[in-house]
């Protein structure tokens, strides 16, 4: 085999290594830039979270961690789920315990989130966590939870055409995909990372479908691993809890 051959070879073979040391860890995987954390919506309590019940903005993880623990439960893992306008109301479709807390914006504008097709991330009463391009999301009832962000990362299967491999665009991200399991992964870049390289990172993992969420204000929580960012001024926060021991 010739020797470029062999050396492409060797590069797919080391991804698809990686990818399914990542895919089959309980968990958590880390490598040199990512951060991430599976979630088992079917067996996990995974909620998004906005305002308490005195409808008052969360915005930091801990003022969320706070406010959990005198519910007698521990904050396990967290990250910003959106991004969200001056006063802090999240940009797009907002669902919190089946209510519709913000529309859905089907809209034209500036920015990533408008970098389309955009999506929504939903987990519905049955606890199937799915994304969507905005433009095939439909609510019949059933959807528990939603946020609304974007671009797309990867669109059954496809990288977002908008994304160039050789992109000077770096930054710091975070995104969500559905794992072929039916899990959810959270990922945020520790380092700064362009749009091609941070959805090839889900699509390695076997993802169809994932969505990104946020650029340099984004932060993650998990105790576990020794990743403590509690800090932030957010609209949406996504949680995962157990009760407290």
């Amino acid at each position: 085999m010739p020797s470029k051959k062999i050396s492409l070879f060797i590069k797919r073979l080391s991804l698809t290594l990686i990818g399914l040391f990542a895919f089959t860890s309980n968990s958590v995987f880390t490598d040199d830039n990512i951060l991430a954390y599976t979630v088992n919506t079917k067996t996990q309590d995974l909620q998004l979270y906005w305002r308490n019940d005195k409808a008052q903005a969360f915005k930091s993880i801990l003022n969320l961690k706070t406010w959990l623990e005198n519910k007698n439960k521990t904050l396990v893992f967290a990250m910003n789920g959106g991004m969200y306008k001056a006063d802090g109301t999240p940009q797009g479709l907002f669902i919190q315990k089946q209510t519709t807390l913000t529309p859905l914006d089907t809209t034209s504008g500036k920015g990533n989130f408008y970098l389309k097709p955009n999506g929504v991330f939903y987990i519905t009463t049955d606890k199937q966590a799915v994304i969507c391009p905005t433009n095939n999301f439909v609510n019949k009832g059933t959807v528990q939870y939603a946020t609304q962000s974007g671009p797309m990362l990867l669109v059954e299967g496809n990288i977002h055409a908008a994304f160039k491999e050789a992109s000077t665009n770096l930054n710091i991200r975070n995104g969500v995909g559905i794992l072929p399991d039916g899990r959810v992964i959270f990922a945020m870049s520790k380092q700064a990372i362009n749009f091609y390289n941070f959805a090839t990172y889900f699509k390695n993992l076997g993802c169809k479908n994932a969505l990104y969420l946020d650029g340099f204000v984004s932060r993650c929580y998990l105790p576990g691993h020794n990743w403590l960012q509690t800090d932030g001024d957010f609209g949406v926060i996504i949680g995962v809890t157990d009760k407290k021991k």
